[in-house]
């Protein structure tokens, strides 16, 4: 596959680019983009039979159930992270391989209700308390190991919306190409 047709499959929304600035505005409307994320996730999903589950949104991509799945995996350690900056100055956050945690049997046989239904309550608290924090706040940061990296709560905020959009646009596409 060419290399151009491989990243729009692998990045349908094109990869996460930071704005300028994260005025309030860009801020209120990609939270709502995350606490709306369960809602049309659910409506695009809970159709779909056990065979269009597991069929890959590319070549050696991930199953629709294994995105889902992965989804609350990654929204949930965005939860901790959040609060780990919120309460601790600056911390080191746990890394976590999400490729094999993709790979473990619940994210490869378990139904989608169960995580659709994390999916749904973690994401009300997301926007929830994304909704409370101050400008001070939202300067808070954490570390993650695997680059030594400064990440400020405002930067994951956009990072966490995005994140939903493009797997969203992963099932999306793929039932578009299958006329699902």
């Amino acid at each position: 596959m060419e290399n151009s047709a491989l990243e729009k499959l692998r990045y349908p929304i094109g990869k996460f680019i930071p704005p300028e600035i994260y005025s309030s505005e860009y801020l209120t409307n990609k939270i709502a983009e995350i606490a709306s994320f369960p809602e049309r996730l659910k409506k695009e999903v809970l159709h779909l039979s056990e065979e269009q589950l597991e069929a890959p949104y590319r070549q050696d991509g991930w199953t629709i159930r294994q995105v889902i799945h992965h989804c609350a995996d990654s929204h949930m350690n965005c939860f901790i992270r959040i609060k780990w900056a919120l309460t601790e100055d600056n911390p080191t956050i746990k890394f976590y391989h999400e490729d094999r945690w993709a790979e473990l049997h619940d994210n490869l046989t378990m139904p989608i209700e169960p995580t659709l239904s994390i999916l749904e309550g973690l994401h009300f608290r997301l926007g929830y308390l994304m909704n409370s924090l101050s400008e001070a706040d939202l300067e808070k940061s954490f570390i993650h190991p695997e680059n030594n990296k400064e990440f400020k709560i405002k930067e994951i905020i956009g990072t966490y919306a995005w994140h939903g959009n493009h797997h969203l646009a992963h099932i999306t596409a793929l039932k578009k190409q299958k006329g699902w």
